[in-house]
């Protein structure tokens, strides 16, 4: 059976104010170097500036922390990931209530947690309140986490012919949540046990709710777009698409964007102008003959240079060692070109 090549992992973040007066998003990633386990955490204050930017630093602090301290025993972390990831939203929880007891003026603080934890090819995850985790795979974006507001149920009665389609996206409730950690009983907690099996080529996107002001069909397009790109690529564009819909609501926007590959790189076909074939053509037949009467080896030397079909510039370099010639070539890319 043939072993699949380690996943690896292309990570960046970022934030952006939107029209609001601060920042009440949080998030943080620590995907270590060629380490098996990484995480992403991400909170969506509430209660205003004296209060949600608090919210949501408190969840993403003790979430943080505590995934942290757990993943030390990676073996026992992965066999425990479900109760680990419930046990830091509830921390996360307590933090909030005792902050609120002890500062009256932040009383009803809150904040949206979703925080995915990767093992391997294995992602797991936790989510509060209305931050979505997308999953870009095949050229198609799902959402993979509960949406804990009253959108779900609204856009179920259009389901059912109760209500139209323009009433439920301008309904004045659509954004109420029905869970989120403020220091009460979470009411409703998304956290599988079974993990979602990670996949070559997959992108994962954690982000507050301020993303959806895109349409999920143009976020879908955007990630389409840049999907060839780096992770800090694909997050740009879409703060970028933001930024020019200018609208007057626009609402803080946090992002994690998650980029799985192999880490393998795969050599591009070359194409050889006609020029540069002969040269190498050449090259060859002179050092076989070099060969044959010396079978010292020698440094290598540059022996022929041309440009490719592509664009890119060949250098050929020749080597002769006991057994024969050997050969490399060198692929000069625009960016690496002098004048």
């Amino acid at each position: 059976m043939t072993e699949m090549p380690k996943l690896t992992y292309d990570v960046a973040t970022a934030l952006a104010q939107g029209q609001r007066d601060s920042q009440e998003d949080a998030v943080i990633a620590d995907f270590p170097l060629d380490g098996d386990i990484g995480f992403a955490v991400l909170a969506d204050g509430m209660g205003g500036h004296a209060a949600g930017d608090v919210a949501s630093k408190i969840v993403v602090t003790e979430v943080f922390s505590e995934l942290k301290l757990q993943s030390g025993e990676a073996g026992r972390f992965e066999a425990n990931m479900p109760a680990i990831l419930a046990q830091a939203a509830s921390v996360a929880n307590e933090c909030v209530r005792l902050h609120a007891q002890h500062n009256p003026g932040s009383h009803g603080m809150g904040a949206t947690l979703v925080a995915p934890v990767l093992l391997g090819d294995k992602m797991f995850w936790v989510s509060v309140g209305d931050s979505p985790l997308y999953l870009f795979r095949d050229g198609e974006l799902m959402q993979l986490n509960e949406d804990h507001s009253l959108a779900g149920q609204i856009d179920l009665l259009v389901r059912k012919g109760l209500m139209d389609q323009q009433t439920a996206e301008n309904h004045p409730d659509r954004h109420c949540l029905t869970s989120v950690l403020i220091g009460d009983e979470i009411a409703r907690i998304d956290c599988p046990k079974k993990p979602l099996t990670l996949r070559p080529g997959d992108i994962v996107v954690v982000a507050s709710d301020g993303l959806q002001f895109l349409e999920n069909s143009e976020i879908e397009g955007l990630i389409q777009e840049k999907a060839g790109d780096s992770s800090a690529e694909i997050a740009r564009s879409l703060i970028s698409a933001l930024e020019a819909l200018d609208d007057p609501h626009q609402d803080n926007v946090s992002i994690c964007v998650i980029k799985a590959d192999t880490g393998q790189t795969q050599k591009a076909p070359v194409h050889i102008t006609p020029d540069a074939e002969e040269t190498i053509s050449n090259l060859f037949l002179e050092e076989e003959a070099i060969a044959a009467e010396d079978e010292v080896a020698e440094e290598p030397q540059i022996a022929a240079t041309a440009s490719t079909r592509s664009g890119n510039k060949i250098t050929v370099i020749a080597r002769k060692t006991l057994g024969g010639l050997s050969m490399l070539y060198h692929f000069k890319r625009p960016s690496e070109r002098s004048a």
